[in-house]
Order: C-alpha cells, then structure tokens, then sequence
C-alpha cells in the first residue's frame, strides 16, 4: 500500500500518532542552520525555550484533538519558531509608513506626534526631571502645574488632571462624584466605542448607577428634570464620537444641562471623546464639538483624549471645575491610572503648539487635516512619474481621506491616490492581496488600502520626508517577483 493510500485510510487517532511523530526534536531544531541564523547572538537558553516552547504547543494541540498540519510538523514548528523568535528579537512597534489614508488609524496607533513633543518625551525618560518639585522655591510642587496653566489659557478652565487614557478618566470621574449614586444620561448615549469599551458597564464598575432617558433618537431636557431625584449625583452627556444618528433627532446641549444642573444643583460631566481645540469646519468637515465649548457651555468636568483631534500622545485629560478636580486627584483610583512623566511632557509640549498658533504646521494630525487637495495631487503626481520613467505601471485616482480614530464618522476629504490596479500588478506577478502583503513585510512596512479593484496609496498620511522611502520600496517590491 503507498504513503498515499496508508493516510487516506488511516484513523483519526492514527493520524494524530504520526503527526506526534513528526514532531521535531528540541535539539534537533537548536541545531538547524535556519533556525541558528534567525536566532543570531540570542543566548542559547532563551533559544532552547523559544524552540520547547513551540515543540510543546503543537503538541499539546494535536493531543486537544487538532487536526494534523497539512505541509508536516516539523514545517510547521520550524515556522512557528521562527515567528517567536522575531518576536523576541525584532522591534514590533518600528515605524510604518501610512498610506491607508486614515489621519487616526487606530490600528497604527492614532496620532503621531510632533517632533517637539517626542523630543520632550525622550528627554523626560532619560533624565531626572523635576516632576513634584518647585526648582524656584526649593519645595515639593504639583504634577499637573504646567499643564493646568496651559490648558487654563487655551480653554478658559479652572483646573485640569492627566491620567493615561480617556476610558481611565471617565471611569475616575464617575467613581469619585457619583459611586452608589444615579447618573442621568440619554438613552442614546449610551454607546460602545472601540476595544467594548462600554459607557453603562464603566458605570457599573465605577459603582455609579445608570438613569437612562429620551429616546434613541430623541432626548429633551424635560427628560432630564423629570429624572432627577434625591440620589442623582450628576448629569452625564457623553459625545458619539464614533458614529452618527441622523433623521428624526434631538438631543439636549450641554448649555442647557448646565441649566439644569445650576437650578438642581447638580454637576454636569461631558465626556468629549476627540479632543479637538480647532473648528473642523474650517476644514471642510463637520463641526465636532470643541474642549472650549464644553467649558463655555458650563460643563463641570469635560473628559478628552489626548491621542485624537488633540494630536499629542495617548492620555486622558480632564479639565472644569477646580474644587471637582481636586477631588478626582484625592481619590484612590487616581493612583492607579495616573500619567507617567514622559506622558505629562508630552501633552505639555503639544499643548504649546496651540498656545503659539503653530498646530497646523508642527501638530502631525492637522497638518494632514488641513493639507489642500493640489498639494496632495502634485505629490501623487511626482510618485506616480517616477515609477513611470522606470517602466512601472501606475494610475492617478481620485479618493477620500477619513479622520478616523473615532473621530467625525462618516466624513472624508478629498485626496488623489497613487494606485495599481489588479491588472497592473498581476504583469508583475502579483494579486491585491500578495502585493498589499509584500509591501507591509518589508523595512519600513508599508500599509495602504485595497478598494475598487486597486491598491491605493494615500499622500496625505504619508510624511512627505518618506516620499523617497516609499518610493524605494515600491521599485523594489515592483522589480521583484513574489516568494
């Protein structure tokens, strides 16, 4: 009976037998050259755990009832010990070059920032810094001084906070004002936003109690007055930054919860989400609603992000009132989701873009925003020549730019895409999907968007300083033939 005929009548148990068979040994694989030449200068006792590691896994898979690898054990573990190793070994987060036209891609991390503010992050993490000391008087100073001044001139507030994410800052304000409390919030605001970050469960958590009202699509203020009762603690306006309900709509402005909460003496927390400092109209878009709105309108607490529309590292910021404030940094959560120096120093010198008029010019996220339709043709133009003159097909096409990262939903730009279309790719050997695959293995990796039948590449986020990189890599990926 041949190898062939012997598998096809083999029972499932014994199939697993064989495949447990060929299974390599450990010592084996520590001797491989591929696997030495992956491993480079690794020390051999995190190698041999790397390689024992995989060995086992397989083998308690196909013991679990796993179907036996189609191309034989040893391919498979060998491959598997070799993604472990470029884990142990290659940076993850190494630059990437965002061609997918998204200004906050969240899978690549949201906003990049200035070189101003990396370059006091850096500085911040390499020396002794004075985080909690006045350097002036000589005493024990606050941590959020630089930062409550800054945002106190940008957005008219009293007094701010940092913690590390805006889920953290919402979950902060909600366990210190309102735990074993009612929070009044409007039904459709009750939303999900990414990662399940869930508006009712973090109130649940934080021991506050959901009072939902209105409707999906309607919510007015009288909805608000006829839910407050001797156990409200707050009025809560929390900002679908993320989605849209359009058509038969209403909901209620934070200027007139403000009133509410004034007459019911109850304070009003609007979580913003974005972030923005700048009127997105001015853009083109639409208007999301801007940190110095909140304060205006008379919300006591407004919670952002600081990774949006802001432009600056991830961080949750929490701005109002300067007695609320004060009991958000007395309460124990606070602690526990605290910003780093390295994250203060960041917020703070993205700030200072703000304060010096410049964010349109050094902020990375509204440079893109704000970067004309021409410009972006012209450079779609100078890529798309230059491979032309080396005999590489490519095509101009007009396109649509997202904010993204839970940003104004649904609203684009207007942009000009480098692209290759599935015929222009398949000359060189290639479908969609291998050349996408291609270009994002490659140093630096590259990342763009497959639609309409093309492979686009959007200018306005990618930096113009890696024009050249991306063009290098795209004759080395055009020239070669896909493995």
């Amino acid at each position: 009976m041949t190898d062939t005929a012997r598998a096809e009548t083999a029972t499932p148990g014994e199939a697993v037998r064989a495949a447990l068979r060929d299974l390599p040994a450990v010592g084996k694989l520590l001797d491989d050259p591929a696997v030495r030449a992956l491993a480079g200068d690794l020390p051999q006792r995190f190698l041999a755990h790397a390689v024992q590691a995989e060995v086992d896994a397989e083998r308690a898979r196909l013991l679990a009832g796993g179907a036996p690898a189609p191309e034989g054990e040893g391919t498979l573990v060998r491959e598997r010990v070799a993604a472990r190793l470029r884990l142990l070994l290659e940076p993850k987060l190494r630059p990437v070059i965002n061609g997918a036209g998204v200004v906050l891609h969240t899978n690549l991390g949201r906003a990049p920032v200035s070189a101003e503010t990396a370059a006091a992050m850096r500085d911040a993490l390499m020396h002794y810094t004075p985080l909690e000391l006045d350097l002036v008087a000589g005493e024990r100073g606050g941590r959020m001084a630089e930062i409550a001044a800054l945002l106190a001139a940008l957005t008219g507030c009293e007094a701010a906070l940092v913690v590390n994410n805006n889920a953290a800052a919402t979950a902060l304000v909600l366990a210190a004002l309102a735990a074993g409390r009612a929070v009044i919030l409007g039904r459709g605001e009750a939303v999900e936003i990414g990662g399940g970050f869930r508006v009712p469960e973090v109130m649940r958590e934080s021991g506050a109690r959901l009072v939902e009202v209105g409707t999906t699509n309607r919510t007015y203020l009288r909805d608000y007055a006829a839910a407050v009762g001797d156990d409200t603690a707050a009025l809560l306006k929390v900002h679908a930054s993320n989605f849209r309900v359009v058509g038969f709509t209403h909901e209620t402005t934070i200027a007139e919860l403000a009133g509410l909460g004034r007459q019911r003496g109850l304070p009003v927390l609007h979580d913003l989400g974005s972030g923005a400092l700048l009127d997105t109209e001015e853009f083109g878009l639409a208007h999301e609603p801007t940190v110095q709105e909140s304060v205006r309108d008379g919300a006591a607490l407004t919670c952002f992000s600081g990774d949006k529309l802001l432009g600056g590292p991830q961080a949750g910021i929490i701005v109002g009132r300067r007695d609320l404030v004060a009991r958000l940094a007395r309460h124990p959560l606070a602690r526990a989701v605290r910003a780093d120096k390295s994250c203060l120093a960041g917020v703070a010198a993205t700030l200072r873009h703000y304060l010096r008029g410049e964010e349109l010019q050094r902020v990375p996220v509204w440079r893109m925003i704000a970067t004309g339709p021409e410009r972006l043709r012209h450079r779609a133009e100078a890529l798309h020549g230059a491979l032309a003159r080396e005999g590489m097909a490519s095509h101009l096409l007009a396109a649509r730019s997202a904010v993204g990262g839970g940003s104004l939903p649904g609203q684009t730009l207007p942009t000009t895409a480098l692209a290759f279309d599935a015929a222009q790719l398949a000359a060189r050997g290639y479908t969609l999907d291998a050349f996408a695959a291609a270009l994002r293995r490659g140093e630096p990796a590259i990342v763009g968007r497959i639609a309409d039948d093309c492979y686009q590449l959007d200018p306005r986020t990618i930096f113009p300083e890696d024009d050249h990189a991306l063009l290098a890599r795209l004759r080395e990926t055009l020239g070669s033939s896909p493995t």
